[in-house]
């Protein structure tokens, strides 16, 4: 097994980064990166703690991180689970990512920076969807914003038609899971209606 051990050695294995990779990286939000913040309906929400790291799905209407400046963007805080892992990192730790997605778009948008955690209620109660104000709002402060290239996502394939293959549902994971303990068939069964009375 040949393991890489120094920057120097990685550094060696992937030479000649090109100029394009490096003048795309600036910090803040030229109109072209606002732009694809505005359509983008799903975030992946990248945070690290004593714990370790930890990336999160977040989605909901194009458009619903918000550019309060171009160096600060405003995310909802939409109801999940509680158990906060990507918050409670957050409060200890404020480095964090957004990268953003737009489907039908092979790049995507990755924003790094510092992020904190306001409750401010009239900033939350501005977030209100169908009634329901979120309970919290990350705001990152801009350090690094770039594209990446569309090469992922055309390997994937990600934009294009698929037959999902058939997978466990998450009751019959978590049954497997706990040998049985737990009701795999009244959660899945129950699930649809949760979903729609707690979409936000």
């Amino acid at each position: 097994m040949s393991i890489v051990r120094s920057k120097k050695e990685l550094e060696t294995i992937y030479s000649g980064v090109s100029d394009a990779s490096l003048v795309k990286e600036i910090d803040f939000l030229s109109a072209g990166y606002q732009a694809f913040v505005t359509h983008s309906p799903f975030v992946i929400l990248s945070t690290i703690g004593p714990e370790g790291t930890d990336a999160s799905p977040r989605g909901d209407k194009a458009g619903f991180v918000r550019i309060e400046t171009p160096r600060t963007l405003l995310m909802p805080d939409r109801r999940g689970n509680n158990r906060i892992d990507s918050l409670r990192n957050i409060v200890r730790d404020p480095r964090c990512s957004f990268m953003f997605m737009v489907p039908g778009n092979g790049n995507v948008l990755r924003v790094n920076g510092r992020a904190e955690i306001d409750i401010d209620e009239a900033l939350c109660t501005s977030f209100e969807m169908e009634g329901k104000a979120p309970r919290s709002v990350i705001r990152l402060h801009i350090e690094k914003a770039y594209f990446q290239c569309a090469r992922a996502i055309m390997r994937a394939e990600l934009w294009n038609a698929h037959t999902a293959p058939e997978l466990p549902t998450p009751g019959q994971m978590m049954k497997e899971i706990t040998e049985g303990a737990f009701d795999g068939d009244s959660y899945d069964k129950e699930w649809p209606e949760r979903a729609k009375t707690s979409m936000w």
